[in-house]
This record gives C-alpha cells, structure tokens and sequence, in this order.
C-alpha cells in the first residue's frame, strides 16, 4: 500500500509528465498550492487529462459524477482522493 508522501510523489511527476508542463520539474510544485486558477493555471481539458493519468497511474478508477471541485484542489487533496480511492474495495470513488 502507498503512503500519502509516495502517492503525492507520484501525482506531482504524473501532472508534470501527463500535462507536458515544460520547464516545471514535480519538485517545484508544493502540496497545497492550487492546480487550478492563479495555481498551475490548469483548465478543465487538463483536468481531463489528470483522471486518465490517473486512473492508469494507480490503477484506480474515477467517477466523474463523485469527484467535486475539493478534490482537485490541489496536490494534497488529489493524493487524500486517491489513497481513498485505493482503499475502496473496487478501487472506486
């Protein structure tokens, strides 16, 4: 089982390589700095991406209808989601 510090690892290199964010490196990004907005200006196709990498990265799989604006709020939320998310009989939320 991953731990939160791993899971936020992993979604900070899955957001720079998935979103192809040239010139930021997964350090860079802090764990409560939005990803939205005045953030990482990611927009809603982005979001869309970010699911995708996301259910293939953890091998989880995301109801579009159950995730709410929070959990995409940033780093730190996405990596509470997905431990969640793994924990979940199904691998679903």
């Amino acid at each position: 089982m991953l731990d939160n510090q791993s899971i936020r690892e992993r979604t900070k290199r899955l957001i720079v390589e998935r979103l192809q964010l040239e010139g930021l490196s997964p350090e860079e990004i802090e764990d409560d700095a939005p990803l939205f907005g005045e953030g990482l200006g990611l927009d809603s196709v982005d979001a869309l991406e970010l699911v995708l990498g996301m259910e293939q990265e953890f091998d989880i799989k995301v109801e579009s209808q159950n995730v709410g604006r929070e959990a995409f709020a940033s780093v730190a939320s996405l990596a509470s989601f997905i431990e969640e998310s793994l924990k979940s009989p199904e691998g679903t939320t």
